[in-house]
């Protein structure tokens, strides 16, 4: 049975994470899992490692998580990117910690502030034992292989569904889930995937194809729009102005450089640096420019000491232009 060959392939070869338990373990603590997974959604197990640990050294329990200032927590995320599951995950941590601990159902979990389906499945199955599809980017590539699925994931999420659940064993639902990560991460890569390796070669379509990357077909391409934005740089003994982004909207409550709304129209004049950022929807063109006075509610920030702002990316970037040009024109 494909489910018995995947699970004894997982026992022998899972990936050591510091959120996972290890196959014979006790289930982990639902607030790892639960955190682990907002973490991962959009970025890799590298860059989430190092600064999962940081953040449980820091809020060690969901209470504590609850206890904390949304300031410290967006300041601590900044640099994940996707800055409205920072605002979730302590509105969640809150709500969780008020009810006296996390609900142990998909469909409990789902009523939570920032649970999507996937990640409800994942601690309903991985921190409690529950029976449920967790289908991750890596688990949807596996299913499409495995029954030669051409059509592009997005095109086929319901089907794929269905395939998952009839693999799904009944017990071992979280051993199983993270065994179906592993393999989509380790060997059924998007390219170059190790077939021979794979535990589940022999009843695979993609494998029997001899061209197992075609599958599934590749993402429409889309168009993205262009927006434009100022940010405005005001420096006064060695500090620049910063501000907190509003709560709600792109970078919600994040610290920044001031400036007024993004806008469709490109801005003009001269620019002390500048940047293109890409966001999951549109690509955003932003230009720096001197202002003489601050600009807004907010705080002077030593200019050596920036990477301790909380900035968030797309921000750095912007003050990284500005110092390098000038470097540039002081050399």
């Amino acid at each position: 049975m494909a489910a018995n060959r995947l699970l004894q392939h997982y026992v022998d070869n899972a990936r050591r994470l510091p959120w996972r338990a290890m196959p014979g373990e006790s289930p982990p603590d639902p607030y790892r899992v639960w955190l682990s997974e907002v973490m991962l959604q959009q970025t890799t197990v590298a860059a989430v490692t190092a600064r999962f640990e940081r953040f449980l050294s820091r809020w060690p329990t969901v209470e504590a998580l609850a206890a904390a200032r949304d300031e410290d927590v967006l300041s601590e995320w900044a640099g994940l990117g996707y800055y409205a599951r920072a605002r979730n995950l302590i509105a969640c941590a809150r709500e969780v910690a008020a009810r006296g601990g996390f609900p142990t159902t998909e469909h409990e979990l789902r009523k939570l502030p920032g649970i999507g389906g996937y990640t409800a499945a994942a601690v309903a199955a991985i921190a409690f034992g529950r029976r449920a599809m967790v289908m991750d980017t890596n688990v949807e590539r596996v299913v499409a292989r495995l029954h030669g699925i051409e059509a592009p994931v997005a095109e086929s999420k319901a089907q794929l569904r269905k395939l998952l659940d009839r693999i799904t064993p009944e017990t071992a639902a979280g051993d199983f889930a993270q065994a179906m990560m592993d393999l989509g991460a380790t060997i059924c890569r998007p390219k170059a995937p190790d077939c021979p390796a794979c535990p589940l070669n022999s009843g695979c379509a993609a494998w029997a194809s001899g061209e197992p990357e075609r599958f599934p077909g590749p993402k429409r391409k889309t168009i993205r729009p262009v927006r434009y934005a100022i940010a405005y740089w005001t420096e006064r003994d060695g500090s620049v102005w910063l501000v907190r982004r509003p709560s709600k909207g792109m970078l919600g409550g994040m610290a920044a450089l001031p400036g007024p709304e993004w806008t469709d129209e490109p801005a003009t004049g001269a620019a002390l640096g500048h940047v293109t950022h890409v966001f999951t929807h549109f690509r955003l063109e932003l230009s720096v420019v001197s202002a003489p006075a601050p600009v807004g509610e907010g705080w002077w920030h030593p200019v050596d000491d920036l990477a301790e702002a909380g900035l968030p990316t797309l921000y750095r970037r912007a003050i990284d232009s500005v110092l390098s040009s000038r470097n540039a024109l002081a050399a």
